[in-house]
């Protein structure tokens, strides 16, 4: 049974829906800030990113619905390297792949489409099920970034991934098959 699920570009009628996501609890938890938004941060924020040639965003949806978010940023073609991040937003979808489906989408982007050599992430030390998801995939850890961001008023580390072109290479037939198992579209 083949799952429905597409990565398309936010527009206008997407901001309300961002500042929701950015402002649940369970989400706030991992982003590096962590307090609550207003409309008018959310509004500089969200005009600045849909015009910025660093960033670039996709709204994910599963069923036709949205339910999250993913983006690339720090985006250096001279230096043929971006960063990413995502999240899922939408509780019922989390276990389900859609994660998966995200992180493959962004790699073959990023190495196909984009051309670039290096993809680049850092998740909370933490956030164990998404390190261990990027390695999965193929990224290596390259650094622990030590107490590099204050969650709740304390210091938190940060585990810093890269995955090369030459790394997915490897990988990506393997990643390819678990998710069209899945029934992935890929």
């Amino acid at each position: 049974m083949a799952v429905d699920v597409k990565m398309r570009p936010p527009g206008p009628a997407d901001s309300d829906r961002m500042l929701a996501w950015r402002n649940l609890p369970e989400i706030r938890h991992w982003m590096y800030t962590d307090h609550v938004i207003s409309q008018a941060e959310h509004d500089r924020w969200f005009a600045a990113a849909l015009a910025d040639p660093a960033r670039r965003y996709w709204i994910i949806e599963l069923d036709g619905l949205p339910v999250g978010l993913a983006n690339l940023a720090d985006y250096a073609p001279a230096h043929r390297r971006t960063a990413w991040a995502y999240y899922l937003a939408d509780p019922s979808v989390r276990g389900r792949g859609v994660g998966a489906y995200v992180e493959y989408f962004v790699i073959e982007h990023v190495f196909g489409e984009l051309g670039l050599n290096k993809l680049c992430c850092e998740v909370l030390i933490d956030n164990e099920a998404v390190w261990k998801m990027h390695e999965a995939f193929g990224f290596t850890r390259e650094a622990l970034l030590r107490e590099h961001v204050w969650k709740d008023g304390k210091a938190t580390d940060v585990v810093a991934l890269g995955l090369l072109a030459s790394d997915w290479a490897k990988v990506r037939e393997a990643s390819r098959e678990r998710l069209a198992a899945r029934g992935y579209p890929v």
